[in-house]
Order: structure tokens, then sequence, then C-alpha cells
């Protein structure tokens, strides 16, 4: 997937929400609302993980690929004429996966499946995990894009040295008792990458009755933040400039110095 258009400023919008249970329905119609009535056009839109069913071992509810949300998520990038990144269940080839999508508004996507599956809650017992890591490349950008836990694992993080990207995402359901390493790890993978990172995660309560305080938010590459969505139901448009990243990178060129690992 590449946009060739080059531009020194990406408008995100982060799409912090409560979901419904295991409700594709309402899920995509509520987000649906939401970026229809975004303040501002937009280059890239970020949804939480398991967007259209919250974080669910329930097997029932995973579709197979080209179906209702992938459709939706085709639709609804179109319309809004952004790319839009979220990850949601997937059944495929008698297997299931927790499966994030980047798609574009001509309808094409870059897929990528969670790679880090959460065993403390069991999930990897019943999805399979990932084997490679995604970048795409969006009007001159380059984007990765992960998944949650995925964010406690820095060498699957980590930047190449030879063709940096520019934008890390992570999709989340992190629940509000462990918001310290969430905040923490956010701003450790910013540092050590020379990134802007975006952390979007839900609010709320789920089916199992775990709690979720949101935190999303907007780093630049030192770490520090440019957005804070606290614990409120909130979409929040950042700026990210290209032109910033880069003198940063060439004033201080700590990732010509970083290590090579060979599995990325």
């Amino acid at each position: 997937m590449q946009d060739k258009q080059a531009d020194s400023q990406l408008n995100v919008a982060l799409m912090q929400a409560d979901l419904y249970w295991e409700d594709v329905t309402a899920n995509l119609s509520s987000f649906e609302e939401k970026i229809a009535n975004l303040a501002e056009a937009v280059d890239v839109i970020v949804l939480p993980e398991m967007f259209n069913t919250g974080f669910t071992m329930n097997t029932a509810v995973a579709e197979p690929m080209n179906l209702t949300t992938t459709r939706w998520m085709k639709q609804v990038s179109k319309q809004a004429n952004a790319l839009i990144i979220g990850s949601f269940p997937v059944r495929e080839g008698g297997r299931y996966y927790n499966r994030l999508l980047c798609v574009a508004p001509d309808g094409s996507y870059s897929q990528n499946d969670k790679r880090h599956l959460f065993s403390y809650g069991s999930e990897h017992l019943t999805y399979s995990p990932g084997a490679s890591r995604l970048v795409v490349e969006w009007k001159g950008w380059k984007i990765c894009p992960l998944v949650c836990y995925d964010l406690r694992f820095p060498v699957w993080s980590r930047n190449v040295v030879s063709d940096p990207y520019d934008l890390l995402i992570y999709v989340a359901n992190w629940p509000a008792r462990r918001t310290h390493a969430w905040e923490t790890l956010l701003k450790a993978r910013a540092i050590e990458n020379q990134t802007y990172v975006v952390g979007v995660n839900r609010i709320g309560v789920d089916g199992n009755g775990l709690e979720y305080r949101g935190d999303s938010v907007a780093l630049d590459y030192l770490g520090e933040p440019l957005n804070l969505l606290g614990s409120a139901e909130v979409e929040k448009v950042v700026h990210f400039s290209k032109n910033d990243l880069n003198a940063y990178r060439r004033s201080f060129p700590a990732l010509a110095d970083g290590d090579a690992f060979e599995l990325l």
C-alpha cells in the first residue's frame, strides 16, 4: 500500500471509545458516526484493538475476511479519504487471528496478525500468532502498526536503521490496572526508536468485568506528549511534522548506533 504524495504534516485521528461487548453492528455504527463528525479532515484514523467486539475469546464473533468489518473499513476509509487502522477477530483456514488491517480509500489494504498473544488472558489458546511485522507507506510517511501486548517487546518494535519508520502505532485493549506500564512503555518506544508514537486504547468495562480507562496518547520522538486523551470517550486529531522528525534525527543520530535484529 502506498500513496506517493509526500506531506510534511500528517493528521491522525485517535478514536478512544467504550465498546459494545461482542456487538459488531453497534460498534461499527458508533464509530461510523464518530468518524463522520470529526471536526477536520484527517489522513489516518486509528481505532482500538478488536474495535468491533471488545477483547473476546469467543470465536463465534470472528469473521472471514472481506465480510462485514472488512467491508465497513473500506467504506469508511473511502468516505473519510483516510487510511483506517484497527484490529478485529478473523476466522481463516480453520484458525483464528487477532488481525490488524490498514485500509486505504481505494479499497486496498495491508494486514498483520498480532505477534505476541496475551497468554495471561489465554489469548494464545484461541488465536494464532503473526509471523511478520508490517510497515505501510502513506503520504510519504512510513507507519508501523502493532497490537496491544506487542508493546511489551521492544525487539519487535525496534526501528530499522537503514530504512526507519516515522510513526509507530499501537491499537489496544489495555486494562486500567496496568496503566503505569502502558504509559511508560509507550514513552520508551518513542525515545528508543526516535519516532512519533500513537497508542489508542478503549474505555469502559468489558464482558469479562475488566476496566479500561483509555489514556490514549500521541507522543513525539522525545517521548513528550502531544495530546493526552484521559479517560473520556473522545476523538482527538493530532498533527505530526515530518520535517521536525527528520531535523531531530539529523541533530541526534542515535539510530545509526543501533543493533541490527535479523528477525525483523
